[in-house]
């Protein structure tokens, strides 16, 4: 159903996108280039696609969900689609007559459009959800903080369409819908109208669970458990079925998504072929500029460790003398004004352009352009003895830059913890956007100097 619905409204979009180009056609009079325009409305309904579903146009409506919410994923929908029109007439459509009318004008249209369609679709939809759900009566079994967690947030939450009835549970508790103990069980269902049972019990009550199952079933009345699984659960930790059981993904990430996966590749790699084409130039510059004021090799290999803690070889432009260096050594911490440091190489990492061969990393899928930075192999093997959480960092690949970098977590490693807190936050909070927003952060630390970079 909910594939359905997403479908559903997918189509309405790309009717809109239908009317809107039609109506932008008949401004501009051109209505001689049948294939030409049929080519572009197909482009225009797959890139509206694409980025629609980047941006979580599509996700599920819910009562507490504001129209502010969706009215930024049209926005940015909208400005997207914009650029690759804008992108596309430049570079491929160049004698297309009304470019730019074309693209203002559609864009213009398809923005107002899809704003009052979703608007109107949106309130039809909830009015339809409100028409058909009725709370559900629950009755929770348990007075623990599970219990009362579960209390909580299905009072703050209406949309998930449960009422509560009252408690039931050994110990008594002072609140007003504490109904009695676990022996009156059967009487309490009798007594009230309950359609669902919540058991919300320590893993330990088997005996108990089992009980309270069979005197609701003989009630006749469903039965649902809360896994006592909960201490170990991240705020976003959800639940699915492997075969018959239940397995509880305790700490889920958003690049567990398939279809993000690809998002994020395809981005690298076309980010990192445009590198070398566009800036060929800068590496080769850069190469002559470290053999003409040093001795040594242009490139510096290092051992460090990337996705599932596999070993991987991180290229850099060579930045220091070439006697401090070993291949695989970590060559000790950086200090600020360290002597090892040649006068060319102290410019590459101030403005990180000595992490520029990490590109190939990154082409052969060993790194990504925006991930946690890779540690070398005695600072890895330290921090994952020392440092808690410090490995949930391997569940992504490592980055050229990353979300602790562009807040200032770079030199000295006294920061570790917080450089570990800020990669598990980038890893649980991954969005495309939020990718775009470090790599500006990184340029604009690039054009500016990063006093962090030594």
């Amino acid at each position: 159903m909910k594939h359905a619905n997403q479908f559903l409204r997918q189509f309405i979009d790309h009717a809109v996108l239908a009317v809107a180009f039609v109506l932008t056609q008949r401004h501009i009079a051109d209505g001689d280039s049948l294939h030409l325009n049929l080519l572009l409305f197909l482009f225009s309904a797959c890139t509206w696609t694409i980025t629609g579903t980047s941006v979580h146009l599509y996700q599920d409506y819910h009562k507490s969900g504001t129209y502010a919410s969706e009215f930024v994923a049209i926005l940015k929908t909208v400005l997207l689609h914009l650029c690759v029109f804008t992108f596309l007439f430049f570079y491929c459509f160049k004698n297309y007559p009304h470019a730019r009318t074309f693209t203002i004008l559609y864009s213009a249209n398809i923005f107002v459009g899809v704003l009052v369609i979703k608007y109107l679709v949106k309130k039809t939809v909830l009015r339809l959800q409100a028409r058909k759900q009725h709370a559900r009566k629950v009755l929770i079994v348990g007075a623990g903080e599970m219990a009362m967690n579960f209390f909580e947030a299905i009072r703050a939450n209406d949309q998930l369409g449960y009422h509560c009835v009252g408690f039931v549970d050994d110990r008594e508790m002072p609140a007003s819908h504490y109904l009695g103990k676990l022996s009156e069980l059967n009487s309490i269902l009798e007594a009230n109208e309950v359609d669902d049972v919540i058991v919300a019990l320590p893993e330990t009550d088997g005996a108990k669970t089992a009980h309270i199952i069979t005197e609701s079933e003989r009630a006749a009345k469903k039965v649902k458990i809360i896994p006592d699984v909960h201490r170990y659960l991240e705020l976003k930790g959800n639940m699915n079925l492997l075969g018959n059981f239940p397995v509880v993904d305790i700490r889920p990430t958003p690049l567990d998504d398939p279809g993000r996966q690809r998002l994020k590749r395809a981005f690298d790699v076309a980010f990192s072929l445009f590198m070398f084409t566009a800036f060929s130039w800068l590496f080769l510059l850069i190469a002559v500029l470290i053999k003409l004021t040093s001795r040594g090799p242009v490139l510096f290999r290092q051992e460090r460790w990337g996705l599932r803690n596999k070993k991987i070889t991180c290229y850099k432009f060579r930045s220091m003398v070439h006697r401090a260096l070993g291949e695989n050594s970590g060559a000790g911490h950086t200090l600020r004004n360290d002597s090892r440091v040649t006068r060319i190489g102290r410019f590459l990492r101030k403005t990180n352009l000595d992490e520029l061969p990490q590109f190939y990393n990154v082409l052969i899928g060993e790194m990504s352009f925006v991930g946690p930075r890779p540690h070398v192999t005695s600072q890895h093997k330290e921090y994952r003895e020392t440092v808690e959480h410090y490995m949930l960092r391997q569940m992504v690949k490592p980055g050229i830059t990353g979300w602790a970098q562009v807040n200032g977590c770079r030199g000295h490693a006294s920061r570790i913890r917080e450089r570990v807190d800020l990669d598990i936050w980038y890893i649980e909070h991954y969005s495309f956007w939020l990718d775009c927003q470090i790599i500006f952060q990184t340029a604009i630390n690039m054009i500016k100097g990063d006093e962090n970079a030594y």
